[in-house]
């Protein structure tokens, strides 16, 4: 089973100079009595709030920090968030002064040579590093400018997985700094209703606690809150420095009136398997342990406190033997023998009497252990119905007999022939946890490190105390037959007591009216069979309350569990089988919005006006020797600069902007409101993008001088029957034809497989389609009374590559390569606005040097784009002619 690493996260806030020679806060000169309430340089952190809903064991936690720059200069905004190592980051936003740059999950190898680009230059990304035991650090800085407003949100998911007999969230909570907002919110909803809920803090006072803290479970549903006034926040009556400085931990259980549950919803099931009261079955252990001379001192006392510690929870239904390993090998006894008391007793003396010594050689101590437990079963020296178990500890790498590490893994898989599982343990730092955690892999079992601190005897104990006591061997999840899809492992070696099994699949057609899964294992006495039958209709009354938390929550855990186990497996894989391992798991990543190892996201930022990309990859177990591994970056614009980049704006200008020429050229189009124009039609990519004209309220009855612009938008991806219609009023999405609508005054970001639909409260919105298709839609608003204008659209095309080279229409036409050349530049009728010759398309037109706006950033001033202007509806530049463009439906 996976190693059960408890979800964890510790929230840090920090703020600080932006660069050595800004004037100090004006709140600093006023004195330390002036300073308001919760701010630290010049920076006051007003709001923090951790949110997550646990959808049957499935986690969806957001960290929101809100921030307001207070100095009169700008100011070094930095945001710390520690979370499990088993997380996957699936979203992160910063909002400047309401202005929302959102993150993209791209492959890792794409944007590599960005974030070499942005460390040779110095410049700041977001990292991702491991931190402690269970966590992984994400920290991201901005520079904020005096009184500016800054929110970081970071989401991030994981399954929650059991660990003696309840999960648990552990939040390690350190804001560094008074917060006016600081709340933990946590709901969680779980079909089989809720057993036990409970909240701790070891930070503050339970007296103090109690008023702060509510927690209440009822049924399915549970809740926690955790929201300390600003003087409850205080490490004293009178300080300003924040006591919220250590762990606050929940846990859970259900309740488990059968051994199984399943839930299928939207055409996803998972199946939760923990049968209770069922006898431990007898278990022979091999403890293989490294007395080399790098355990002496600290570590091996520490050890033998372990042992010492394991040996009192020994069954005397249990078999043992100790094998240590330095240059040769040595062992307590010839073979297994059963935990009596006396021979307990025996044990204690040897443990206490171990002496570290010379060289490592894993390769004979882990055979002589399997050789062990075979020789035990094949002799009939322990029962017939137990199971065998391998317990390796070392603290280094092996140096003397075989020490390649890859041979030793052959000679280990070879041994154990899948019989039973080995449990690595790796102490301290100084060794190849990738090698140890592999090989305990492919034998079924798994790796943990040991930390090198005062509870390391408790840290191994606690690692035995999880596979003490298996209640079933050999488990085997059968479903029904050529009716799923994409089935998570569902076969254990062992199940052990206080754990859980997990598996989950997609169900194929849609005629399935009931579900039968069973699971079959072997007992302590028996063999076991446990049938669970699920009438469909039932169930979808039963979780009519799922949308209390995330509907898509079962395909979501599915995902999410089958990229972890494929990222298992891709570790011990070679060649073809590793490249399809790689590429089944990096296509979860990209269409679930998951941070792997085989992703990495990418952050829109502003940052002095300067291009500043960086990528990097989540860190694995190892990184801990190397600590510095970037697993997230950030860039400072939308589009990729080496692509074209096109949109059309105002009355209404078509841009159409080449950075190989480093020119532009722009047309208008002068049709009646009421017209609808073809902007982008793809046939492959199903995408067609139209747009309504409008006119002023009052105009001039002349059509050359009248002004018109966008008023509607629609948007539309055939493959995904998906529809979103823009106005100056609404935003209005169609996925298979339920509607879903929002107002201009909304911020909200809505995500579905492939697409990312962003709005910005009263500035644009964003929709992504995958990674390589975004168009940003510009409101720009006048004043509501305003005789003649009306609020109208921007459109803009700022990622346009994975479009076909079949996509046309008035700006699709564009997207692939194309040339002009400029030539006999001389005056024109408007002394400012020179003429000259344009060869496009084998045409020769007369073009004239002038500009356009670009109100991507701004929407009231825009930036000046100098262009060519094509007169004449673009004749000569765009393919037939502009009425060629004109549909009858925006859909």
């Amino acid at each position: 089973m996976a190693s059960a690493w408890w979800p964890c996260l510790i929230l840090a806030l920090l703020s600080g100079l932006a660069a050595s020679g800004f004037p100090r806060s004006p709140f600093q000169l006023l004195g330390k009595r002036s300073l308001p309430e919760g701010v630290a340089d010049g920076v006051e952190v007003y709001s923090t709030k951790i949110n997550s809903k646990v959808t049957s064991r499935f986690a969806h936690n957001v960290v929101t920090t809100r921030a307001v720059n207070r100095a009169d200069t700008a100011k070094e905004v930095s945001f710390d968030v520690e979370l499990p190592k088993t997380a996957f980051i699936t979203n992160f936003t910063l909002t400047i002064d309401g202005v929302t740059y959102p993150g993209n999950v791209k492959e890792k190898e794409v944007a590599k040579k960005q974030y070499e680009k942005a460390v040779s230059q110095g410049k700041t990304a977001g990292l991702v590093k491991a931190s402690g035991r269970k966590l992984e650090k994400f920290t991201v800085s901005v520079n904020v400018a005096a009184g500016s407003k800054v929110t970081f949100e970071l989401t991030y998911e994981e399954l929650l997985k059991r660990h003696k007999g309840k999960y648990e969230m552990y939040l390690k909570v350190q804001p560094k700094q008074l917060v006016k907002h600081f709340e933990i919110d946590v709901d969680i909803f779980e079909p089989q209703g809720i057993s036990m809920l409970d909240a701790e803090a070891s930070f503050i006072t339970n007296d103090l606690l109690g008023s702060a803290l509510t927690k209440s479970f009822s049924g399915k549903k549970g809740h926690v809150s955790f929201k300390p006034s600003l003087d409850q926040q205080r490490s004293c009556p009178t300080c300003t420095d924040s006591l919220l400085n250590g762990d606050f931990t929940i846990t859970y259980d259900v309740n488990r009136e059968s051994p199984g549950n399943v839930q299928i919803v939207n055409g996803y099931f998972v199946h939760f398997f923990a049968p209770q009261g069922l006898p431990v079955v007898p278990k022979n252990v091999a403890f293989v342990i490294d007395i080399s001379g790098s355990m002496a001192g600290r570590k091996l006392e520490q050890t033998k406190e372990a042992l010492l510690r394991i040996l009192e929870d020994m069954k005397e239904e249990d078999y043992l033997n100790f094998i240590l390993f330095s240059g040769d090998v040595s062992t307590w006894k010839e073979h297994l023998v059963q935990a009596t008391p006396e021979n307990l007793q025996e044990a204690r003396t040897f443990v206490k009497s171990m002496e570290d010594k010379g060289m490592t050689n894993i390769n004979d101590g882990l055979l002589r252990g399997i050789s062990m437990l075979n020789k035990a079963r094949e002799e009939h020296r322990v029962p017939e119905r137990s199971t065998a178990i391998v317990i390796m500890l070392t603290d280094g790498d092996a140096n003397v007999g075989e020490s390649r590490p890859e041979k030793i893994q052959e000679n280990v898989r070879n041994a154990i022939g899948g019989k039973f599982p080995l449990y690595n343990l790796g102490f301290g730092n100084n060794l190849n946890y990738n090698f140890l955690e592999n090989m305990a892999l492919e034998n079924h079992g798994f790796a943990r490190r040991i930390y090198e601190d005062s509870d390391a005897d408790l840290q191994l104990q606690g690692f035995y105390e999880e596979v003490a006591n298996p209640l079933l061997t050999g488990v085997e999840m059968d479903y029904p037959e050529n009716a799923i899809l994409g089935l998570t492992q569902n076969t254990y070696q062992h199940f052990y007591d206080g754990s859980e099994i997990v598996v989950a699949g997609h169900l194929v057609g849609e005629d399935v009216n009931s579900f039968k899964a069973d699971v079959k294992g072997h007992g302590a006495t028996n063999d076991l069979t446990f049938t669970e039958e699920v009438d469909m209709k039932e169930m979808e009354k039963a979780l009519q309350e799922r949308d209390y938390i995330f509907g898509n929550y079962i395909e979501r855990l599915w995902a999410y569990l089958t990229i972890e186990q494929l990222l298992e497996k891709r570790k011990n894989a070679h060649g073809e089988e590793k490249e399809n391992l790689t590429a089944q798991a990096l296509d979860l990543s990209l269409k679930y919005h998951f941070v792997t190892p085989l992703t990495s996201m990418v952050v829109t930022k502003p940052e002095d006006n300067e291009d500043e990309r960086a990528i990097a990859d989540k860190p694995g177990e190892d990184a801990e020797a190397t600590p510095v591994s970037p697993a997230m970056s950030y860039l400072t614009s939308y589009q990729p600069p080496q692509n074209p980049y096109y949109h059309v704006d105002g009355d209404p200008h078509f841009i159409i902007q080449v950075p190989e020429k480093d020119d532009a050229l722009c047309f208008n189009i002068n049709e009646a409101p009421g017209t609808i124009l073809r902007l982008i039609q793809d046939p492959v990519t199903g995408l067609t993008v139209n747009g309504q004209i409008i006119g002023d309220k009052r105009g001039s009855p002349d059509s050359k001088t009248r002004k018109t612009y966008f008023g509607k938008l629609g948007i539309a991806n055939a493959q995904m029957d998906f529809q979103v219609e823009v106005t100056t009023e609404k935003i209005t999405l169609w996925n298979r034809a339920v509607p879903s609508t929002f107002s201009w005054l909304d911020t909200v970001t809505v995500t579905q497989d492939g697409l990312s639909m962003m709005i910005n409260r009263k500035k644009n919105m964003v929709v992504s389609f995958g990674d390589g298709v975004t168009f940003v839609v510009v409101l720009h608003q006048v004043w509501k009374k305003h005789p003649v204008h009306h609020d109208f659209l921007g459109f803009y095309v700022v990622d346009s590559h994975r479009m076909s080279a079949q996509t046309h229409g008035l700006l699709g036409q564009f997207f692939q390569p194309f040339d002009f050349k400029v030539s006999d530049i001389r005056p024109g009728s408007d002394p400012t606005k020179p003429d000259a010759t344009l060869v496009v398309k084998t045409h020769q037109l007369t073009v004239t040097r002038g500009s356009q706006k670009d109100y991507r950033k701004d929407a009231n001033i825009g930036t000046k784009v100098v262009c060519w202007f094509v007169h004449n509806n673009g004749e000569g530049l765009i393919d037939g002619v502009h009425t060629d463009y004109i549909v009858p439906n925006l859909f």
